[in-house]
């Protein structure tokens, strides 16, 4: 096992198109890491220049104290799984899992117990003699797992290993992944786009975009803590809304307000002394607030401070939860209720927001200024 380094990392494209922009990461031994972005965020080619199939254009990498940076990638300790899982189909599930320790010159009955102990952590042992191409989506990813796990290596890389699989089987195999990785204490680096794997796996996420690190910190900490806009759009579901709105420094008050809300927040409270001190009176800035954090109630049975009225344009069931999207004056948000909600289209209903849930981002910037 070991902690793998990332300093300074750059990589260029055809001279000048920048894929990776100035990456530095500490990933300490035996973590798991996910990498998180949308497409063309660089995740995946972090990922190849770990594996060494692809190079850095500037910077260095290291496995514990060894630079690998232009090490070949057969002479990196690691193993990586790939989406399509790169299963030889002429093989069995057996000879597949075992051919890179033979191509290693492993002993016959080395690579067997090998074979067989991975085979039972991963609950395959009745699979071992069957035909890969026999085998269901899950299966194969086993399989796949469990060829790069009998290499023991120092770091497991995972390239967007569930993409392929229905939505039952990624639910299945993220619980799979994770008491896997805890129980081989493997340093491990995951990339995928997909929020809810990387919100739900990883130990420490990184947050990319444009090539560069937008965040990085433990799951909660994104969600609750994002440290500019693009976070805060990037992790949550529903996303988070975002609201223009002018601050009002009044006496006792600090007021955000637009065409559809007035929040008060009183000045001696956290949250209203924190902006008071963050924002300019008559400024303008984003205002942010999750759909889960954005009550409503029926009209004229608010308890709280009423933040503004607003009328119900859909409301979209989802499991036990209403996704309820409102509408006034062009200004549209999201807000998620309990299913026993009596609420349909049409209604206007109340809003309170807790002003200890808000978050507020410099328009010019993005960044968060509540942090």
């Amino acid at each position: 096992m070991a902690k793998v380094t990332l300093e300074n990392i750059v990589k260029r494209y055809d001279g000048d198109v920048l894929a990776v922009d100035d990456v530095s990461l500490d990933i300490e031994d035996g973590d798991f890491v996910t990498l998180v972005g949308p497409s063309g965020s660089g995740k995946s080619t972090i990922l190849r220049m770990l594996a060494g199939v692809v190079t850095a254009s500037e910077g260095r990498i290291l496995f514990g104290e060894k630079d690998v940076t232009e090490v070949p990638p057969q002479e990196r300790d690691v193993a990586m799984v790939f989406q399509n899982y790169a299963l030889y189909p002429n093989m069995t599930v057996r000879e597949n899992m075992e051919f890179g320790l033979k191509m290693q010159g492993v002993d016959p009955d080395e690579r067997r117990a090998s074979v067989e102990d991975a085979a039972e952590l991963l609950q395959i042992e009745e699979l071992l003699d069957r035909d890969v191409q026999q085998l269901s989506g899950g299966q194969q990813q086993r399989v796949a797992l469990g060829r790069s796990i009998v290499r023991d290596p120092e770091v497991f890389l995972l390239d967007e290993p569930l993409a392929n699989l229905d939505a039952k089987l990624r639910t299945e195999m993220r619980a799979t992944l994770v008491e896997l990785q805890r129980e081989l204490g493997v340093t491990t680096v995951y990339v995928t786009h997909n929020q809810i794997e990387a919100m739900t796996m990883s130990d420490t996420v990184a947050v990319l975009d444009k090539g560069q690190i937008q965040q990085l910190a433990a799951p909660q900490e994104l969600y609750r803590n994002p440290a500019n806009q693009f976070v805060a759009d990037f992790i949550g579901t529903p996303s988070m809304n975002f609201l223009d709105v002018e601050t009002h420094h009044e006496n006792g008050t600090v007021r955000l307000a637009n065409a559809v809300f007035d929040i008060r927040i009183p000045a001696d409270t956290a949250a209203g002394s924190a902006i008071r001190g963050t924002t300019a009176d008559g400024g303008t800035y984003t205002l942010g607030i999750r759909p889960q954090d954005l009550a409503v109630s029926e009209r004229g049975t608010t308890n709280g401070e009423l933040a503004g009225r607003i009328e119900v344009v859909v409301v979209e069931t989802a499991g036990d939860e209403l996704i309820l999207h409102l509408e006034e004056n062009d200004i549209r948000v999201k807000s998620v209720v309990d299913e026993g909600m009596p609420v349909e289209h049409g209604d206007v209903v109340d809003v309170t927001i807790d002003p200890e849930r808000i978050h507020l981002f410099d328009p010019s910037t993005g960044d968060a200024l509540l942090r």
